[in-house]
Formats: structure tokens, sequence, C-alpha cells
């Protein structure tokens, strides 16, 4: 791999300032192009003149990066934006099929640089890691990353039994690509806050709508 800086630009060779931090999205467009055309280098925090001018403070610190395939850089940077997808998901962004997007994140897994949530693969997501966001000095994102999500899942899961009528264990871990587990624990809060009333017991149990919280009493 070529490690000397070239000269000047060409049909394989890109040149990206990175002076006042290049978007994630920009990122991503000119990875892809790079992909779609015959490949080759972009080379971030260079001007197009040719001068390197350096790394934004936010780049400087995400070690490992010139080693990983394109198809790796377009996953981080669409993780980096949309904070979690799929492995069907990622395929579009790649422009792949979802086999080779499911590798692409293993590989990224076995790096340490992505985590896998859901238990089975029909309904895993997968999001940056903590190790990503701490190296890019930007720990708050991962924490609001983490928060974030689990307010989604409620939502999705009340929208879902709004729509449907009612909702099972098993509807949850695919609407939300969760473990059993997770499905359950959610489920268990929406029932303790009155959002959910649940029918059955066990395998049968099935939830439709609650009353809503209960109304604090005035204090006398």
């Amino acid at each position: 791999m070529t490690t000397t800086l070239p000269s000047s630009e060409s049909l394989t060779v890109e040149f990206k300032s990175d002076r006042t931090r290049l978007g994630d999205s920009a990122l991503i467009e000119a990875v892809v192009c790079m992909a779609n055309a015959k490949g080759g280098q972009i080379w971030l925090g260079v001007e197009d003149n040719g001068d390197a001018t350096g790394l934004h403070k936010d780049h400087r610190q995400l070690a490992g990066l010139e080693g990983l395939p394109i198809d790796s850089l377009i996953a981080l940077a669409s993780l980096r934006e949309t904070r979690r997808l799929s492995a069907e998901e990622l395929a579009h962004h790649i422009h792949r099929d979802a086999h080779h997007a499911k590798r692409t994140l293993e590989a990224l897994i076995e790096a340490g640089m992505v985590d896998a949530h859901g238990g089975t693969p029909r309904t895993r997501s997968y999001t940056l890691s903590a190790k990503v966001y701490r190296a890019a000095n930007d720990r708050a994102a991962f924490t609001r990353q983490a928060g974030f999500y689990s307010i989604q899942q409620e939502n999705m899961v009340m929208n879902y039994v709004r729509q449907h009528g009612e909702i099972r264990r098993g509807d949850v871990v695919e609407l939300c690509r969760i473990t059993d587990e997770q499905a359950k624990q959610i489920l268990k809060k929406l029932k303790a806050d009155r959002l959910l009333l649940q029918h059955g017991i066990r395998k049968g149990a099935y939830y439709t709508a609650g009353p809503g919280p209960e109304e604090s009493l005035p204090y006398i």
C-alpha cells in the first residue's frame, strides 16, 4: 500500500481537506464514488493543491483506518451518521448483497469498532462501539446513542400496538431487532408504566394498550 503522499490528484487519488472537519455524508459520498469507479485512495487532511494540513481533532485519534477496505470505511461512516444499521441496510449503502455486508460488519466487530445487538441474524442490528467514540473523543455521543434507542424502542412498540391492536414478545424481537430477553424487559417496563396490559401467560401472552400512567394525587 502506498504511504507516500502523491504529488497531485488523479482518477485514483483524491484529496479531502479536513481543517473544518469533513462531514460524514461528504466522506460517504467520496468513498462511494471512488468505489463505483476504479477504486483508489482518498487522502483525508490534504488540500486540493497537495498541501498536507492535517486531520481535524475529531479524526486524529481514529487509528487503523488506513488498513480498512472501502466497504468497511463506508460502514463506519454510515453508522456514525445513522447510529444503527442492519446488514440489509448496509448492503444498500455499499451496493453489495446482504451476505457481503454481514462479513464486513463481522470484520469490524472483530476489530472492536462495531457492536452487534440482537440474538439472531434476522433481528441483528449494529452500532459503533464505545471504543470508536472514545477514539473520536465523543463519549457523550455513545451514551446518547444508547439512551435514544431505548426510548425509540418503546415508542416503536406503542406505535405497533396502536396500529395493530396488540403485540407479542416475538413481534417486539422482530420490530426492534433485539433478543428475546431484551423484548421481555421492554414489555415489563411498559406494563409497569401502565402503557400496556398483559393478556394470557408465557408463550400465549399478548399485550394491548393500557390506561396510561396513574395521575398523581393532590397533596392534602
